[in-house]
């Protein structure tokens, strides 16, 4: 989905900006190389940066979790 359409900034551009550390719109806009011209995608941009960082942190706990749980199956079978 296009999100900026001044730059051709799409969902993808933001989930990529995040996973790479973009934690602010401005870094969004940097990892494409561009800024944000009219503004209208501002909100936006903003909704779904905080949307991608609350996946990436959940899958970063879930990860962390099944690491765990398996630490744990691997020192009861030892």
């Amino acid at each position: 989905m296009v999100v900026c359409s001044c730059n051709l900034l799409t969902h993808k551009d933001v989930e990529a900006a995040v996973a790479d550390g973009a934690n602010h719109p401005r870094e969004i806009y940097a990892a494409r190389g561009c800024k944000a011209q009219c503004g209208n995608c501002v909100k936006g941009v903003v909704c779904l940066l905080r949307e991608a960082k609350l996946r990436h942190m959940q899958q970063a706990e879930l990860a962390a979790l099944a690491a765990r749980q398996q630490g744990t199956a691997l020192a009861a079978s030892a």
